[in-house]
C-alpha cells in the first residue's frame, strides 16, 4: 500500500519544515504549496491536523507560518500517518472463516507488520537526508 494523498502531502510539508527546524524559521503554507505544486487549501487541512496532533505550532501574521514542535529525529513516518489517517478498518464481506480468506488475512497481517516496522524506523530526519542526497546527485547544466 502506498501513501494516501493526505499523508503524502503532509510528509512533503514536514520534510520542508524539518529542513529549517534547526534555524527556528517558520514556513508558510503558500510557500510549501508553490514549491511542490500542491493545492494550498488541501495542504492547510493536513497542517491543521498535524498541529492538532501536536507535531506543529503555527504563528499568524505576515511573519507567521509553521514550525515543528520537536526534532525531526523524534518524529516517525508511522506516527504522522496515524495522525493524518486515523485508524480505519473497512468491513469486508464474505465467509471470513474459510481457508482462502484466512490465508489472505495472514498475508495481509505479515505485510502490514513489515510496513509498520519500516515506517516506525523511519524519521523525518531520515527522509530529509535522502532528499538532500537526491538533490546532490542531480547534475546541473550551465549554459
Amino acid at each position: 500500500m502506498v501513501f494516501s494523498a493526505k499523508t503524502e502531502y503532509g510528509l512533503v510539508a514536514l520534510i520542508d519544515l524539518a529542513a529549517v527546524y534547526a534555524t527556528g524559521e517558520r514556513v508558510q503554507t503558500g510557500e510549501i504549496s508553490r514549491r511542490h505544486g500542491m493545492p494550498e487549501r488541501y495542504l492547510e487541512q493536513m497542517l491543521t491536523s498535524l498541529r492538532k496532533g501536536g507535531y506543529l505550532i503555527s504563528v499568524r501574521g505576515p511573519r507567521g507560518g509553521y514550525q515543528l514542535t520537536r526534532s525531526p529525529e523524534l518524529i516517525t513516518v508511522s506516527e504522522v500517518e496515524e495522525c493524518l489517517e486515523g485508524e480505519s478498518r473497512a468491513e469486508r464481506q464474505g465467509d471470513r472463516d474459510n481457508a482462502e480468506f484466512r490465508v489472505l488475512d495472514g498475508l495481509a497481517q505479515r505485510a502490514q507488520q513489515a510496513r509498520t516496522a519500516v515506517l516506525e524506523g523511519t524519521t523525518l530526519a531520515h527522509l530529509l537526508l535522502e532528499r538532500d542526497g537526491l538533490r546532490q546527485s542531480t547534475p546541473m547544466f550551465y549554459i
